[in-house]
């Protein structure tokens, strides 16, 4: 049977009348008058093709076929109410005692500023959750992958995301630039001209899709200038391995910079032109937007960087 057809409210009725043996006694407990209650029970005879229940003094008798389908009837209708339970229940996320795995998609500079303080957190606050980190494809892969589901959280900058997708910023990153602390030619401060004339060694990945490497290039465009690119590294990482061993420059948001300057024995100096901030966003689909736990996920995320 198709039941897209059928009213599943008249399996509610049935059970009523079944349980009460009365018509009018159904109807007080179900809130619903007498008229409507004689026009229920004939739509439910007409629908199971049987008389259902008899009308007799003693009250409403089931026939052989109610007797029959009660026991399926009531079993269909507590798998629905169990449903509904459950739905409402789960607006209550335990986080300290969840299994639950999020499917995160991030980009190198989420992967270098947000999650390793989030995965800390994690590990004291919701120790049996888990996350499943997958790396950023470009703006359309992320954003069918967004609104399927199949990732459920992304870190990006939201360059060429769709506009239906739901963002939350949690950083503004300004730019600083690093070089190594015995450099030659350049102290605790760098001038334009400096900065212009010392090789860079930039993210190559950054570079092909055009985020901040358009920012610098764009902003010393505008002054008549361009700068020296001598290395396209593979990742943030090896930006300031490179710079550790050469009298290179590199420019990097001011969070990963300060990290590496301690680790790598790196001097992080104010840039000597104006560039506009990088936002890094948290996004998301439809899908997860009411989900409790995810939107615990967001808000930890938000909250370890206000």
């Amino acid at each position: 049977m198709n039941l897209r057809g059928v009213d599943l409210n008249l399996l509610v009725i049935f059970d009523a009348l079944y349980n009460e043996g009365s018509q009018s006694r159904a109807g007080a407990k179900l809130g619903m008058s007498q008229p409507a209650m004689s026009n229920s029970l004939g739509r439910l005879r007409s629908l199971f093709n049987d008389k259902l229940f008899i009308r007799t003094p003693s009250g409403m008798v089931p026939t052989v076929q109610a007797h029959a389908l009660a026991e399926s009837v009531r079993e269909a209708l507590g798998i629905i109410s169990s449903a509904v339970d459950l739905a409402k229940r789960g607006r209550d996320f335990h986080y300290a005692t969840s299994n639950r795995s999020v499917v995160m998609s991030v980009e190198d500079i989420g992967e270098a500023i947000v999650l390793p303080r989030f995965i800390a957190w994690l590990t004291t606050h919701a120790p049996c959750m888990n996350l499943s980190i997958h790396r950023n494809a470009s703006g359309r892969q992320l954003s069918r992958k967004l609104a399927d589901g199949s990732i459920e959280l992304a870190l990006h900058d939201g360059i060429g995301i769709d506009p239906a997708l739901k963002l939350r910023r949690i950083l503004n990153q300004d730019f600083v630039s690093l070089v190594r602390k015995g450099h030659k030619g350049i102290g605790s401060t760098i001038s334009l001209s400096q900065y212009v004339a010392t090789p860079h060694v930039i993210y190559g990945r950054v570079a092909k899709n055009a985020m901040a490497a358009s920012l610098i290039d764009n902003a010393l465009r505008k002054l008549g200038l361009s700068r020296h690119i001598a290395v396209l590294a593979p990742s943030f990482l090896s930006m300031p391995l490179i710079i550790k061993s050469t009298d290179y420059i590199c420019t990097l948001p001011r969070r990963i910079a300060n990290e590496y300057a301690e680790g790598f024995g790196m001097k992080v100096l104010e840039l000597p032109l104006e560039i506009p901030a990088l936002p890094l966003y948290l996004i998301w689909g439809e899908k997860f937007d009411r989900d409790p736990g995810h939107i615990w996920v967001r808000d930890s995320i938000a909250k370890l960087f206000e």
